[in-house]
């Protein structure tokens, strides 16, 4: 009888695990990814001169931090679906923390109105925030926990206004 266990608990086993393991990717929406490090503290201004924080620890709930620049194509393509996905969760999804890289008011207030009319984004004028969150180019999002620490990057543009985008971020701001 013991020979006959042991074998039948390693194929339950490894197929336990085998079955996590291709689940895993498929949980994600594309282009999305798991990240798992303390999210650097900032603080900056919007154009208005209204300051956000991030301390370490968080701010108590889930936060949208988008990087982002007017001269970046797919940060053009990207922006319009970034307010509709605010649209569309309104209080039901995270904070979004647009960032800005290194471009004047003026530059950042024409895309705004032009792009995403309803989305403020802070300001980071000397580009020591992004270069403290190293992203590997823009647009680069980070999904910070409410305890401050960045769960998942998405590089480059997405759909976030798209069910697979939605329904995740909805999921996770809940």
């Amino acid at each position: 009888m013991r020979r006959l266990v042991s074998p039948l608990l390693w194929t339950v086993l490894l197929v336990w695990m085998t079955h996590g393991q291709a689940a895993q990717p498929d949980a994600l929406p594309e282009g999305v990814r798991h990240y798992d490090a303390p999210a650097p503290a900032f603080d900056l201004s919007d154009m208005d001169g209204e300051r956000f924080a991030l301390a370490e620890g968080g701010n108590g709930g889930w936060l949208f931090v988008h990087f982002w620049a007017s001269w970046c194509g797919p940060c053009r393509r990207e922006m319009p679906a970034i307010q509709r996905m605010d649209d569309q969760l309104g209080e039901h999804g995270p904070r979004i923390l647009l960032i800005n890289t290194a471009e004047n008011d003026d530059t950042v207030f024409s895309f705004l109105a032009e792009t995403a009319p309803e989305l403020e984004s802070l300001m980071d004028r000397d580009g020591l925030v992004t270069e403290a969150w190293r992203p590997r180019g823009l647009p680069a999002t980070y999904l910070v926990d409410p305890r401050g620490r960045i769960r998942y990057q998405a590089l480059g543009g997405r759909a976030w206004d798209q069910p697979p985008y939605l329904d995740f971020v909805r999921n996770i701001a809940r």
